[in-house]
């Protein structure tokens, strides 16, 4: 044990100093590592901070939640011009399933449009509306920085009162004190009641709560949208777990509401935000898939690169190596010797590519949510190891085989 750590301290210790005798060339056969290193974590903080945000962002609308509609959002079968000539969903279609439905713990309405927003001197263009009811806020679970939502005084009777995203508040009152405050949509007056949370998805573009205003619907029908429009019909379960009961139970109230006979395919759709989740999920993992091709092209490129060197400082240490193989050295001594050098310089490429990646990732953080992972310094400094080993071994293999006559008489 005390011959092989002796002999490990000298291997490690030649192989620092022949690395420290070529400082160019080290720096040089490190980059491919750098860069694999750098590319691997920085893609692992980003897509882990993209998806738990947008995972995020859809918990704040409730992770219990199923949407009766017009159109079905994913995973459909039915082709695009049959959905559009399906029949609208109406209020009285919402007042009739709100009357039969049993399992739900919150139901309530939607409807969107886009308009001009203004305060002041503060502008902003085709803003997201949503229309809906006071009864809208228990089926999400945001929550508010100021103020509250409207009520249902408020909600029914149509006041000219709205709820401000975080992001939109920010951008109209960039000094604070929305609520309170009058702003102007379209040439409609409202006073704002509240100012929601910030919830960060980004990735949910506009329908992040951020990016949206909320209105009374009875006021909206009044001033931008037809009450025949199609609408969108929230519904929220007691827990995860009786989802699918409140769905089969939908189904069948809206079935009903909608006069269809036994042999009538359903004209509506009921959408859950499980298919928002497994679209994202499909996505992230085809930039997965890409970003660990061009980590491993960019590793397998370092890898030959350093193999390469080490075949060059294998050959010009011949003499070296015959040297100490007649004085005693044994092959495992040797080899322990080159495979540790490459393994050195690999795992110096990998702590740079390292350190890159995270001053990388507090710089995309300042556009882009990121996610720094333990897993993954470990990776990259499991992938820096392995890739040394590797890489190493057939040159320190065959400075390990050397004959020692032989190397003695290298020039």
């Amino acid at each position: 044990m005390r011959n092989f750590l002796f002999e490990l301290k000298e291997g490690l210790f030649i192989s620092f100093r022949a690395i420290a005798a070529n400082k160019g060339r080290s720096v040089l056969t490190t980059l491919g590592i750098v860069i694999g290193v750098w590319a691997v974590v920085t893609m692992s903080t980003a897509i882990k901070g993209i998806d738990n945000a947008f995972k995020t962002g859809v918990a704040s609308l409730g992770s219990d939640n199923i949407y009766i509609d017009k159109w079905a959002w994913f995973n459909n079968d039915t082709p695009w011009w049959e959905l559009r000539n399906r029949r609208d969903l109406t209020m009285e279609d919402y007042e009739k399933y709100r009357s039969l439905a049993k399992l739900p713990i919150a139901i309530a309405p939607t409807n969107w449009t886009r308009k001009q927003v203004k305060y002041g001197d503060n502008l902003l263009e085709s803003v997201f509306l949503t229309a809906t009811t006071s009864e809208f806020i228990k089926t999400t679970n945001l929550t508010f920085s100021d103020g509250r939502f409207f009520n249902e005084l408020e909600s029914n009777g149509g006041r000219a009162v709205a709820v401000l995203g975080s992001a939109i508040a920010e951008k109209l009152f960039p000094n604070g004190g929305a609520v309170g405050n009058i702003i102007d949509v379209s040439g409609k007056k409202l006073r704002v009641v509240g100012i929601l949370e910030e919830q960060g998805s980004w990735v949910m573009g506009d329908f992040n709560p951020d990016n949206q205003i909320y209105f009374p619907l009875e006021f909206t029908f009044k001033n931008f949208i037809h009450r025949r429009e199609s609408i969108t019909i929230n519904v929220r379960a007691a827990n995860p777990q009786s989802v699918a009961e409140v769905e089969e139970e939908a189904i069948g109230i809206m079935r009903r509401v909608r006069s269809l006979k036994y042999n009538e395919e359903n004209d509506f759709s009921i959408n859950q935000q499980s298919g928002l989740l497994g679209e994202i999920d499909k996505t992230v993992g085809v930039i997965q898939i890409a970003g660990y091709f061009i980590t491993g092209l960019s590793l397998f490129v370092g890898a030959i690169g350093i193999m390469n060197i080490m075949f060059v400082s294998v050959k010009e240490r011949t003499k070296e190596i015959g040297i100490r193989k007649a004085i005693g050295a044994k092959r495992r001594t040797i080899l322990g010797q080159f495979i540790a050098e490459a393994s050195i310089i690999c795992l110096i490429g990998g702590f740079i590519g390292l350190i890159f990646a995270v001053i990388t990732g507090f710089v995309i953080n300042q556009w882009l949510p990121t996610v720094v992972q333990f897993d993954a310094i470990i990776l990259a400094v499991g992938i820096s190891l392995l890739t040394g080993i590797l890489s190493g071994f057939a040159p320190a293999y065959t400075a390990a085989k050397l004959d020692p006559v032989d190397a003695l008489r290298y020039e």
